[in-house]
């Protein structure tokens, strides 16, 4: 990136131009309290604008609903295809199947895409980065994507960022760039994180929050070099876990700190509940070691597999959490997925919640999920 100072200029007002919120980018209006992009007539005279939305956001900590719909990101997509310009993907690499976007190669026409996984601060340091990037470009492969490169960072942190923006330099060539990714996978946050590197004022930040679907249409943030960056909407993946929880729920199934690996010594007949969100079985093979990676707040609980069924029916929202007594009702029922585990050391993912890593090729599982939400295997990371 052009190191600049001000590099990024976010909010800022032009004149005959229609009014944007600066913290999610929509259409700024002062007659319907009820619809998106409100906000008071009288902070139109203010430099920065934000909708009342964005507002309570920030200093209450409220979220509102939103309207946008399936159409709404489809049309965003589709325009990426007539652009010339560098597609960002950021992916969240503790939910990497989870946060992907599917037939994204289909939307890009000739663009280039650099992968970006985010995230890696809740990662083990026992984990080399070194080895996820390489099966990061082994998976996007396998979804029909070639990547012109692969990343790591984190956007809370600042580890990896200007090595992003770096990249993001070499690549996009003058062009402007789109960010893109599914909700909740750190594009505001990492574009918050570039804004106060390239020393961009702390009132043209966009608005980030821990709950999907923040930012609500294209943000333009103008480089030195005429051309934009921009941050879109989080297009919305319904197998998602993070779509069938609350979102005090969502602070508990979301690493936000260096996730501490939790070991278990299991033997045939033996289950894991992971809170009341999905369930992994020892069906056959030799007594060993399930090593849990997921959220240090999310309750895991053991039990006798023939006592199971039973469990789930009469403790979820209680002993079994999340979700709570208040949300259980909604939660969609937990499908069965049998794995004949193909690999010495494997992974069985469980999206949006992490993965548990079993030694021994050969050994079946039984892994539980909601209808629609991912689960399978991979090589140990």
């Amino acid at each position: 990136m052009d190191e600049t100072k001000g590099a990024y200029r976010v909010g800022e007002r032009q004149e005959n131009q229609p009014v944007i919120c600066a913290g999610c980018g929509v259409k700024i209006q002062t007659t319907d309290k009820r619809e998106l992009g409100y906000t008071p007539p009288q902070a139109l005279e203010k430099d920065v604008v934000i909708c009342q939305r964005c507002f309570r956001l920030k200093h209450y900590n409220e979220v509102q609903d939103v309207s946008l719909n399936d159409d709404d990101f489809l049309r965003i997509l589709t325009e990426l295809g007539s652009k010339d310009a560098l597609i960002v993907k950021v992916t969240d690499i503790f939910d990497f199947h989870g946060s992907w976007l599917p037939g994204l190669h289909r939307f890009v026409n000739n663009n280039p895409v650099l992968l970006v996984g985010n995230k890696s601060d809740v990662l083990p340091k026992s984990i080399k980065h070194s080895k996820i990037v390489q099966w990061m470009k082994h998976a996007a492969k396998e979804n029909g994507l070639k990547p012109v490169d692969v990343h790591l960072m984190s956007a809370v942190k600042g580890d990896g960022v200007m090595e992003t923006a770096d990249l993001i330099e070499k690549y996009r060539k003058g062009r402007d760039v789109y960010i893109v990714g599914c909700t909740n996978v750190g594009k505001s946050t990492f574009i918050n994180r570039l804004i106060k590197e390239f020393g961009g004022d702390e009132e043209f930040l966009i608005t980030t929050s821990n709950v999907p679907g923040t930012t609500l249409d294209m943000i333009d943030i103008p480089l030195d070099d005429g051309s934009s960056l921009y941050d879109t909407p989080g297009i919305i993946n319904h197998h998602q876990m993070a779509h069938l929880v609350d979102k005090e729920e969502l602070k508990i199934i979301t690493p936000r700190k260096e996730i501490k690996t939790k070991v278990y010594q299991l033997k045939e007949g033996q289950t894991l509940f992971f809170g009341g969100l999905s369930r992994l079985d020892f069906f056959k093979g030799d007594p060993q070691s399930f090593v849990v990676h997921m959220s240090n707040e999310l309750n895991i609980h053991r039990t006798k597999t023939e006592k199971a069924d039973e469990l789930y029916k009469n403790h979820l929202g209680s002993l079994l959490t999340p979700p709570g007594e208040g949300s259980k009702e909604n939660f969609p029922p937990l499908e069965k997925h049998e794995f004949k585990l193909p690999y010495e050391k494997t992974d069985i993912v469980f999206s949006g919640l992490g993965w548990v890593t079993v030694h021994g090729k050969g050994t079946i599982v039984r892994a539980y999920v909601p209808k629609g939400v991912q689960t399978g295997t991979r090589p140990s990371f």
